[in-house]
């Protein structure tokens, strides 16, 4: 019995190692660049990212899987809860009102919506900035914006939805205390005529519980009008970007639109 019961441990240690293994290798390199390649929102390109998520959100879970197993009485219903977690990711969030901003910028053309796994909420973000180069350089600032999806239920790793656009590296995260991301605001500066355009340079969030989460982008242009809130929730968002101009003035992202969570 004793033989058994450390075969069957030493079976699941591996099992566990081999999966968390996959997700880092697929994570940091191959679904960035896939996601840099592609323009527009593809099936393949949805494929990769739900296919991530999977791999995040079950490698939480078998973490944490030993102390399930410890507690017999527990098992039957977790391993049930478990699977039915999994099973959600092959759908996303859904809701149908989007909050927007007055102040965003005009270059460029909309991306496709980034969503939240069904059952997360967005209690998050961050930001790749492209900072300030100097002289006579072409700035573009704020590039890309990630959404940190937490599960409503269960406390395992956050989601990762994002638009990582050109240039730039991502800010540390901001994430609410409590609650969840229900606005957000935008600074935006104008055209510059024959001076550097940088459209977005940051972004501010408001939290259900009150708190504001404080974007770390360049300073250029002015802050807008916060968006309305979402009673529930945001659970994904889109921007619009303006693709390289080669040896034109880039401004990347411009601008950005959410949408809130489904009452259900």
């Amino acid at each position: 019995m004793r033989d058994a019961a450390l075969a069957a441990g030493a079976r699941q240690g591996a099992w566990e190692t081999g999966l968390i293994s996959l997700y880092r290798r697929w994570q940091p390199k191959h679904n960035l660049r896939m996601i840099r390649t592609c323009s527009a929102f593809t099936s393949q390109n949805r494929s990769i990212r739900t296919l991530r998520q999977l791999l995040t959100i079950t490698a939480s879970l078998v973490r944490k899987s030993r102390l399930v197993m410890a507690k017999p009485v527990y098992r039957r219903a977790k391993l049930w809860q478990m699977g039915l977690l999994i099973l959600s990711l092959v759908s996303h969030s859904e809701g149908s009102t989007i909050i927007k901003v007055e102040n965003g910028g005009g270059w460029g053309g909309w991306h496709g919506f980034q969503m939240c796994p069904k059952d997360f909420y967005a209690n998050g973000f961050s930001m790749r900035v492209d900072r300030h180069v100097g002289g006579r350089r072409d700035d573009t600032s704020l590039n890309g914006i990630r959404l940190f999806c937490k599960h409503i239920t269960y406390p395992i790793d956050d989601i990762v939805v994002e638009s990582p656009g050109y240039w730039g590296i991502w800010t540390s995260k901001q994430l609410c205390a409590s609650g969840y991301l229900d606005s957000f605001q935008l600074r935006v500066e104008g055209p510059q005529g024959i001076g550097d355009d940088t459209a977005a340079n940051s972004m501010n969030v408001h939290c259900s519980n009150g708190d504001i989460r404080h974007g770390d982008g360049e300073g250029w242009g002015n802050w807008g009008r916060w968006s309305s809130r979402c009673p529930n929730g945001v659970c994904g968002f889109k921007v619009r970007e303006e693709s390289p101009q080669g040896g034109g003035d880039d401004t990347a992202l411009n601008d950005a639109q959410m949408i809130c969570c489904s009452e259900e």
